[in-house]
């Protein structure tokens, strides 16, 4: 399927590894300008090269902190004319709130609420006035279903996801979309260190602790980030413009409930 988005202009956030190199890499594929973002030069340029090489287009690359407004500042000069924003970035640490101090707690907010909502807040108008714009916020599937130990990540992406819902009840008139993309346990360095984490916890193997984690989903298996990438890269298109202000589960088949 061609999805009518070959030239378009795509920001990815926090895109040099994991789910966000995965939107990247798929968006690139279909013939998208691509920027990637993140911290680190060393590791944007690995991205950069990975990407060129599975795709045959070389993203531009962006160092900047999304959660800083200087950092934002800079995207907003990099891209000006985004039609395709992916706000990612990851996410708070697990534990209980008696674990989580207020610094935690502004942290969180600033990264994973208030960074993308400030770049939702940039891009909105132009995408309108341009008559096409695509926003997809990776969450988490803990914002449907939250554990108990992951409440600060479910609390503030849940801030996120309410803000999103009521722009877009607006945006959508002009063909700008904003869905939410909830993944659960993906083959990343995150499930890396949440089986890291198990293992010393535990005292099991880290095989072991994966088995595990890959036992809590329906399907028996994590996630594999080319199928997370592929499904932002719908979502982006132009087919996908009567879907708007949507909780995406990628999830293996886990989600329990009907709604």
């Amino acid at each position: 399927m061609d999805l009518g988005i070959k030239g378009r202009k795509a920001f990815v956030c926090a895109s040099s590894q994991g789910l966000g190199l995965a939107c990247a890499t798929s968006l690139a594929r279909e013939g998208c300008e691509v920027w990637i973002n993140g911290r680190t030069a060393s590791k944007l340029e690995e991205a950069a090269k990975q990407i060129e090489a599975q795709t045959g287009n070389r993203p531009h690359i962006l160092v900047a902190d999304i959660t800083t407004e200087a950092g934002r500042a800079a995207i907003v000069a990099a891209c000006p004319e985004a039609d395709i924003l992916v706000n990612n970035n990851a996410g708070p640490e697990p534990g209980k709130i008696a674990d989580w101090s207020d610094d935690d707690w502004r942290d969180a907010v600033e990264g994973n609420m208030l960074a993308p909502i400030m770049l939702i807040k940039a891009y909105v108008p132009g995408m309108r006035a341009r008559k096409f714009g695509r926003i997809i916020n990776v969450t988490s599937a803990m914002v449907k279903s939250p554990s108990a130990t992951m409440g600060l990540s479910a609390a503030v992406r849940a801030g996120l996801t309410a803000l999103s819902k009521s722009v877009q009840k607006d945006s959508v008139i002009d063909n700008v979309t904003i869905n939410n993309m909830l993944p659960e346990r993906f083959d990343t360095d995150r499930q890396r260190f949440m089986a890291d984490r198990m293992s010393a916890r535990e005292n099991i193997t880290v095989e072991e602790a994966r088995k595990r984690i890959a036992n809590t989903i329906a399907a028996k298996r994590l996630g594999r980030p080319e199928e997370f990438g592929d499904a932002c890269a719908y979502l982006c298109s132009a087919q996908a413009s009567f879907i708007s202000g949507q909780n995406l589960q990628l999830d293996g088949g886990s989600y329990a409930a009907l709604i």
